[in-house]
Parts: structure tokens; C-alpha cells; sequence
């Protein structure tokens, strides 16, 4: 009977992992669906879709975005949460509700850690400190200059509170001394107008985010917050060439799927990922949307997920930043 039993598991248990291997093998056979938490035309919305033009190209099926803005990001990270975890629902979710949430809300309906399978981190984003053209400074250290001037009277746009914009903004009034006002904002496709008409006069954004609004000369790039200039901003300097070399602040996105996807299923993902951010052009565009790629085996991208979720645990201990009820 014992013996039985045993083989009667046994030949379950490969009767699963045969399936789960088969079902890996023709993955995928029909369109799958990529959440993107924030809103349509938003950078990780922007650098999303690229990468998943490609991948889609290279796995024979579509890849169709939906956006479900919300609560910097929660609404649509805990949709996909809630998927069934079979491929066809991914996640492209960035550095605020997959990090910097868990310790700014009280409460999210999803964990990171619990919940999600990390595939990999695919795009990484350099801060550009932008203002309208209407502020009369056209330098980093012009900003600092009259914001200590002006104490509390400007204001800086983000894609929510604890988003990396909000916390750039953070990190800079503490490096610098200033005092700014925090304005977030439910739909990012208005920040634009709001900097170019000077109702929001800065921006600690990513570059989509500003791109439009710097090439209709309504907002000035006065500096980027990373190692290298951007090549979308060839002629805006470095941070530490604007004299401030502290300040160096990017975002990240990343691709997940429900826990409890396959492994095999996973493993595919990540390859596609890869083969996708390997690419000339992706890489070249992703450049042009100020993102560099940025990708990890598999293995390593949860561990990347815990580093993150202290390393912002820190950053908004430090700043002082309220939790979100």
C-alpha cells in the first residue's frame, strides 16, 4: 500500500512537471496581456512598449499594454497580483510599487516579495532636473540660488507620492538645503502643460516626462542626476559638472509575473528579455527616451527586489516622509 502510494505521488508529481515543461515548450500560443501601472504615454509606459515590441516580434504573439494608473502604481501592481499565474498576464512595474511603497503605505494589496516572480529589471532612469522657461534661472546652481530665496514657494510635479521623482525631489532638498513643495499628480500627461504654463515650475523627472515640454523650449534641462549625460540631452551637464556631485538619482523598471508561474515559463521570459535589451535598436531608442537598458539573470533579480526595498526604506526614513493611509 505504502509503496503504492509513493509511486501513485511520484507519477503525479512528473505528470505535473511534464506538463508544466510542455506547456513552457509552446508558451506562448495566444496574446498576452502587460499591465503598465502608470499612464499611457508616461516613460515606463514609453520604454515599455519598445521592449515589448520586440519580444513580441520574437515570441510570434501579441503583447498588448494596458494601463491602470493609481495610488503611485498600486492599482494595477495588485491587479496583476491577482492574475493567474500562467504568462499571460505580465507586469511591468518600476522602483515606487515595487520598492519605495512598502515602506511609504500603511497598507498595499499586493507584496512585492510574496507575490511576484522578478524576471528582470529592463530600464533604468537617469533624473533630469527640469524647470519652466518661465523661472529665471538657467543653471543647477541658479535653482539653488533662488529656491533658497524663495523658501517653500516652488513647487516640483511627480507620478505620486514615493514615485523615484518625488524622492529625487526629497534628496535634493536635503542635499541642498532648499525647501520645496511636493505637487503629485493622478494623470503624469498633465505635468507637461502644467511646467510649459509655469503652474508647476520643476521637475526632478525622468526624461519622457519632459522631453515634449524641453523641445518646445517650455521647460529647460538644467542638469542630469547621473555618471554620464543623457545622449537625448547631449548638451545638459552631469550633476557633479553642474557642482553638485552628491546628487545622483535614477528610477528602474521591471518585468514580473504572478508567483506561481512555471520556472520554465519564467526562464523563457527572462531570455526574451534579454534578447530583446541586446538589441541595437531597442537599446538606441531606450537612449533617445533617456533609459539605458538594464538587465539580470533571473536568480540575481530578487535579490535585486530586496536591496531596493531597503535601500528606499532608508531613503524615506531619512527624509522624514509620512505614511500613505
Amino acid at each position: 500500500m505504502g509503496n503504492r502510494f509513493l509511486l501513485g505521488a511520484a507519477f503525479a508529481l512528473a505528470t505535473v512537471a511534464a506538463s508544466n515543461s510542455a506547456q513552457a515548450q509552446d508558451y506562448p500560443t495566444r496574446q498576452i496581456t502587460a499591465i503598465i501601472p502608470f499612464a499611457a504615454g508616461s516613460a515606463s509606459d514609453v520604454v515599455s512598449r519598445i521592449m515589448f515590441d520586440r519580444m513580441s516580434r520574437s515570441m510570434g504573439q501579441p503583447i498588448v499594454v494596458e494601463n491602470r494608473p493609481g495610488a503611485g502604481g498600486n492599482t494595477g501592481t495588485a491587479d496583476a497580483a491577482k492574475a493567474a499565474p500562467d504568462g499571460y498576464t505580465i507586469l511591468g512595474s518600476g522602483s515606487g510599487p515595487m520598492a519605495a511603497n512598502v515602506t511609504l503605505y500603511k497598507h498595499l494589496d499586493y507584496d512585492p516579495q510574496k507575490d511576484f516572480e522578478t524576471i528582470s529589471p529592463f530600464a533604468a532612469f537617469t533624473i533630469v532636473v527640469a524647470v519652466t522657461a518661465k523661472l529665471p534661472v538657467n543653471s543647477l546652481q541658479e535653482l539653488i540660488d533662488y529656491a533658497k530665496a524663495h523658501p517653500g514657494e516652488l513647487n516640483y510635479g511627480s507620478v505620486g507620492i514615493g514615485s523615484s521623482q518625488h524622492l529625487a525631489g526629497e534628496f535634493f532638498s536635503q542635499l541642498t538645503g532648499t525647501k520645496l513643495t511636493h505637487i503629485p499628480y493622478k494623470n503624469i500627461g498633465q505635468y507637461q502643460p502644467d511646467l510649459m504654463a509655469g503652474v508647476v515650475q520643476l521637475g526632478f523627472q525622468w526624461y519622457p516626462n519632459v522631453s515634449s515640454a524641453i523641445q518646445a523650449k517650455g521647460a529647460k534641462a538644467l542638469a542630469v542626476a547621473g555618471l554620464n549625460r543623457l545622449d537625448a540631452l547631449p548638451d545638459t551637464p552631469t550633476t557633479k559638472e553642474a557642482g553638485l556631485p552628491d546628487y545622483v538619482v535614477s528610477g528602474w523598471f521591471a518585468l514580473m509575473v504572478p508567483k506561481g508561474t512555471p520556472a520554465p515559463i519564467v526562464a523563457k521570459l527572462n531570455d526574451e528579455v534579454k534578447a530583446a535589451l541586446a538589441d541595437p535598436d531597442v537599446r538606441a531608442r531606450f537612449q533617445q527616451q533617456g533609459a539605458e537598458t538594464d538587465y539580470l539573470p533571473q536568480d540575481q533579480s530578487a535579490q535585486f527586489i530586496a536591496g531596493e526595498i531597503a535601500k528606499y526604506r532608508d531613503v524615506i526614513t531619512k527624509a522624514g516622509v509620512p505614511q500613505i493611509e
